[in-house]
């Protein structure tokens, strides 16, 4: 993300914004958290969380984040290669891989991210939590899983035919 070019190619999702109050002598002071998600949709996706006393500061924060921290993701013809399952503290989060045509079908916090991964057909279940911040992470763990049938032949030195 070093020129203007790569940063307008990249899939940005703002997944949450949560506002803060601080009682101060004079009322309330707020300030805002934003967790984004950014990918190339090429099977590269990244999240960030950014903290500001203004909306637009703190998710340009999370994205800078969220671009520096971008993993990739194994992906096969458009969507995943087996069933994951991911967890981050109370929430789980199952990626089931899906026939052409499927669509993403997922709830608002997993489909940025599928969105931002390039995945385009694929079934999700959340358990646990309805909390989006929880379900990104859960979803990352669930795609940090994934190998390909190429990636298992060698890391176990057999053909798979």
């Amino acid at each position: 993300m070093s020129t203007d070019a790569s940063y307008s190619e990249t899939i940005e999702r703002v997944v949450k914004i949560r506002r803060c109050a601080a009682v101060v002598k004079g009322g309330r002071r707020f300030s805002f958290a934003a967790m984004t998600v950014v990918g190339d949709g090429n099977g590269r996706v990244g999240w960030g969380y950014g903290k500001a006393n203004e909306v637009p500061p703190s998710v340009e924060k999370a994205n800078k984040q969220a671009a520096h921290q971008m993993v990739p993701v194994n992906l096969v013809d458009g969507t995943i290669p087996h069933t994951a399952q991911g967890r981050f503290g109370a929430g789980r989060v199952i990626l089931v891989p899906a026939g052409p045509g499927t669509g993403i079908i997922a709830g608002q916090a997993v489909r940025a991210v599928c969105e931002a991964a390039g995945v385009r057909n694929i079934l999700t279940k959340s358990y646990g939590t309805s909390n989006p911040i929880t379900l990104v992470k859960a979803t990352f763990d669930a795609l940090q899983q994934m190998r390909t049938r190429e990636d298992i032949e060698r890391l176990r030195g057999v053909s798979l035919a």
